[in-house]
């Protein structure tokens, strides 16, 4: 039974290239009969953060915040290059006050995605720096956010912070901080014995979150899909710009070991559209939601890509999910 689980998880891991995109057509084609079950993704997220946070103790995150030049790297990448970059293509594209601009710069504001810390964590990077760069820019959000849709287009935007904060405690800080707790009272060994138990379900949790993602934006992606194509091609464009300056820009500041390289370029590539989705739909007109929407159908397979290209081209040593 040991086997078998850690072999799904390991077939997994392998497949997610084309998991990913059959997730997400599922998702969109079938959403009907999984749109009740898209409320359920936070607990999902909470479950799938809780195994990752028993492999992480107190001594990785001291760690982490002892060097904080990478934090503060993938926040100035994330939340001042991509913006300008999002405002200068936009602005060449569409024009510097056109909606679609807006859901360009809005996608580039919005938090680290969670889903990034998954990402990390099958690519071998560095799970207690992903959370903590997560957790950090996620209780920054409500200053970075609203500060830069202002800087960029005066807009005086608000937002429910109480219930991104309650969402974010639950997916992210409750469920690590109870892993810590684990894996300290453990000394590690927790996620070893339990593992063929925990990680199979991890993964299939994590095959559901995309699919549920992909039904809950399908009404949205229905309902402008006719502004679709003129937008896919900056979007293909920003996300992958994303994910270029991550893995880059560290080498300029002689940050070259891989598990950094791996860490920084799924955090600057992925972002909490969730949260993107409802303010650009709250605050802004629909047409300034379909960057956002675009960008949860393209991050996820940009995501499978990068892993691809980065095991195929640039061999950095992977973690096990139970060896390490």
């Amino acid at each position: 039974m040991k086997e078998k689980a850690l072999a799904f998880s390991s077939w997994v891991d392998r497949g997610m290239f084309w998991i990913t995109p059959s997730l997400l057509v599922l998702g969109l084609v079938f959403s009907k009969p999984f749109l009740p079950l898209v409320p359920a993704i936070p607990y999902l997220f909470a479950y799938i953060t809780f195994v990752m946070g028993v492999g992480c103790g107190r001594e990785h995150l001291k760690q982490v915040f002892s060097r904080p030049m990478p934090i503060v790297l993938t926040l100035v990448i994330s939340h001042l290059v991509a913006p300008l970059a999002a405002f200068a293509l936009g602005s060449a594209l569409f024009g510097s006050s056109s909606p679609y601009t807006i859901g360009l710069v809005l996608f580039t504001v919005i938090p680290l995605g969670v889903s990034s810390v998954l990402w990390i964590e099958l690519s071998g990077g560095s799970l207690a720096l992903g959370l903590a760069m997560v957790l950090l820019d996620s209780a920054l959000s409500p200053i970075v956010v609203p500060g830069l849709i202002q800087l960029f287009f005066g807009a005086d935007l608000t937002f429910d912070t109480l219930h991104l904060m309650r969402d974010l405690l639950l997916m992210v800080v409750a469920p690590t901080a109870l892993g810590v707790v684990i894996y300290e009272r453990s000394g590690g060994k927790f996620k070893q014995q339990a593992g063929p138990i925990l990680l199979p379900i991890s993964k299939v949790f994590f095959m559901l979150v995309i699919l549920l993602n992909a039904a809950g934006i399908a009404p949205y992606a229905y309902e402008l899909r006719g502004d679709l194509v003129s937008v896919i091609p900056a979007v293909l464009l920003l996300v992958g710009i994303g994910y270029m300056l991550g893995y880059y820009t560290p080498l300029l500041f002689k940050q070259r070991t891989p598990e950094l390289l791996v860490t920084v370029s799924f955090a600057t590539g992925m972002r909490n559209n969730s949260l993107g989705l409802v303010l650009a739909l709250g605050y802004f007109s629909p047409q300034a939601a379909v960057p956002v929407v675009l960008a949860i159908l393209v991050q996820q397979p940009l995501a499978t890509l990068h892993q691809f290209v980065l095991r195929k081209f640039k061999p950095y040593p992977l973690k096990e999910s139970l060896r390490s």
